[in-house]
């Protein structure tokens, strides 16, 4: 049990070759659970669909049980939002068979889109393109999360008696149209419940939205902490820090 352990603890924790190559491993594993959560929450539950949830729910809960062992203080896992997300996804993949009848714990399944975090974080440490392009990336990460997850509450909160909503296409929809404040107005969540849901729709993805362009558009700037005052953004050819003057060595390869 031992060797067991100190071989997970490397693959998950050590800087090792083999530990990076499961790592990545476990990288792709995640951004497949994440396109295939978002693509079968289109398609009607077909046995197919049902095969495939089970096994990814018992990839995703062997993934958690191998984080949670190796774990040193295992109860402290409960803290972080992540670990109930990924309880809440494995319920939601392993119980196919409670989909249609209770319909929203198939809409849980969009929590596993909170991963994309952990993926972030991998990336920040192994890949200098991300870094360069960290607030893009994680802008665009922050709209999609927010508008596939407000799809699948609009559908489990309005599907059953909201005949305008009857796909998870028609809510991704009204998201969409929400949030960018176009509302053509052929959807619509009836009640105090659904105004206050538009409401939020509206507020938080143009929010978002906006928070995207303005990364997309604003000049480029490199991160690199200045020692004196802490201030992390500059131009790429800075030679003094602009808030505190203090003298930099930004890394450059240089042009051509």
């Amino acid at each position: 049990m031992t060797t067991f352990t100190a071989t997970l603890r490397e693959l998950y924790e050590e800087d090792t070759g083999r530990a990076h190559r499961f790592r990545y491993a476990l990288l792709v594993f995640d951004v497949a659970t994440i396109a295939f959560v978002v693509v079968t929450s289109f398609l009607p539950l077909i046995p197919w669909v049902v095969a495939c949830d089970v096994a990814v729910g018992l990839c995703v809960l062997l993934d958690f049980a191998a984080r949670l062992f190796i774990s040193r203080a295992p109860l402290r896992e409960f803290r972080h939002l992540s670990t109930w997300t990924d309880l809440v996804a494995v319920a939601s993949f392993l119980a196919p068979v409670l989909v249609e009848g209770v319909g929203f714990l198939r809409i849980l399944r969009t929590l596993r889109l909170l991963r994309t975090y952990h993926l972030l974080e991998r990336l920040r440490q192994d890949s200098d393109l991300f870094r360069r392009n960290e607030d893009a990336i994680l802008a665009a990460t922050n709209l999609v999360v927010f508008v596939f997850t407000m799809t699948g509450i609009v559908y489990a909160t309005q599907h059953a008696h909201n005949p305008a909503i009857q796909t998870p296409v028609d809510a991704l929809y009204f998201t969409v149209t929400s949030l960018t404040t176009t509302g053509y107005g052929d959807i619509t969540l009836p009640g105090p419940t659904g105004r206050l849901l538009s409401v939020f729709v509206m507020i938080c993805g143009v929010t978002l939205f906006f928070r995207l362009a303005q990364v997309v558009f604003r000049p480029y700037k490199v991160r690199f902490p200045c020692h004196a005052c802490g201030l992390q953004r500059h131009e790429p050819d800075a030679v003094h820090c602009k808030a505190c003057g203090n003298l930099l060595n930004i890394p450059d390869e240089g042009s051509d």
